[in-house]
């Protein structure tokens, strides 16, 4: 369909007069469905809209990337293709799945929540938008796109893709990194969601903001079905708006990391159950950059072949580590409370973050 026959789908402003704000998100439905039907992304989870897919990618997706997603969900309902099976894994299996995706306190909440719908609900997602929104790690964007998608209950699901695209649309500079701006749009978008058809609603809202009302760079708005009704296209306001408030600097940490070899194999250890990472496994490391000929007295042996490795750097989301590391064979082992194990063991058990990555692979 072309963007003339988007055009004719829409209601068009008689010249001198504004629609209302509820008059103009009202007149998206068609547009927005017609478009959609034509233009949707053909994604895995999409083919099949069970609520236990449906979940499981809408948590991959937090943070990370469509393309990224796809080879994760796949691995992850082939090893774990039902609730009752997620409930019962044992949590390092959960975090090996896992592994590279990041936020693993997502892969934890899933695990906490299906616990409670084996233990509460027969082991299925409840088809009701407040139960939804009691779960572990599911939000009211997460419950909204479950309960539209999976169950076709007219409720909005608002992401980031959302407010740009809404924020444009009726041309609002409200910031919207506030949760009271997020949830006034939930509620405009609650008064005209339609009664059928909403997980395809919802999910063109979604895609438009994803890939023609882009996050990052100039929008697409020749490709837009929403064009003739944007009010920050008219006014060209696109560069303008959304609003949001800056996000402050992130602190700098500096990490030394340490590849201890004995016997052929390398050391790693358990990190702290709260925290950045928690639970996670990780290598040795030593706060700050330090010295070569510090080294050995840090780990404390007296001996040891070193060889320095090259500098790395990992962004969080409030913390960037700047890391230097080190390949150390040992002939005695430190007087720390290490895990040892093979190259092949830790590729296929152990779960390191991808902050890590640098050093992981000189292992793989």
């Amino acid at each position: 369909m072309n963007q003339l026959l988007y055009n004719k789908l829409q209601i068009l402003e008689p010249e001198g007069v504004k629609l209302q704000e509820l008059e103009r998100l009202r007149a998206m439905e068609g547009p927005l469905l017609s478009w959609y039907e034509e233009h949707a992304r053909i994604l895995p989870w999409r083919e099949n809209p069970e609520p236990y897919r449906v979940w499981i990618s809408e948590i991959m997706l937090q943070q990370t990337r469509v393309e990224a997603v796809k080879p994760y969900f796949a691995r992850f309902m082939e090893a774990l293709p039902s609730v009752a099976d997620l409930s019962s894994v044992p949590e390092d299996e959960l975090l090996k799945l896992w592994e590279g995706l990041g936020y693993y306190s997502r892969a934890k909440n899933l695990k906490k929540t299906a616990e409670l719908l084996v233990e509460q609900y027969g082991g299925k997602l409840p088809a009701s938008y407040e139960e939804l929104k009691k779960l572990p790690g599911i939000g009211s964007y997460t419950a909204g796109a479950i309960a539209s998608i999976a169950f076709q209950i007219p409720v909005p699901a608002v992401d980031g893709n959302v407010l740009r695209v809404i924020s444009r649309v009726t041309g609002s500079r409200d910031d919207i990194l506030k949760q009271s701006v997020k949830k006034a749009i939930e509620e405009k978008l609650r008064a005209v969601m339609p009664s059928c058809k909403t997980g395809s609603y919802n999910q063109a809202l979604i895609e438009i903001g994803a890939i023609v009302c882009v996050p990052n760079g100039a929008p697409l708005c020749e490709q837009c079905p929403l064009s003739s009704l944007c009010v920050a296209r008219a006014e060209d306001l696109t560069g303008i708006i959304p609003v949001k408030t800056p996000k402050k600097p992130r602190k700098t940490e500096e990490k030394t990391i340490l590849l201890l070899w004995r016997n052929g194999k390398v050391a790693i250890r358990k990190r702290e159950d709260t925290g950045l990472l928690a639970s996670l496994y990780e290598f040795p490391n030593l706060e700050g950059k330090v010295p070569e000929e510090d080294i050995f007295s840090a780990l404390g042996v007296r001996e040891g072949k070193i060889t320095a490795l090259p500098e790395s750097k990992h962004i969080f989301s409030h913390v960037e580590w700047h890391m230097a590391g080190y390949w150390i064979e040992l002939g005695e082992s430190p007087q720390k409370n290490y895990l040892w194990v093979t190259p092949e063991e830790l590729k296929k058990t152990y779960s390191l973050p991808g902050a890590f990555k640098a050093y992981t692979k000189l292992i793989r």
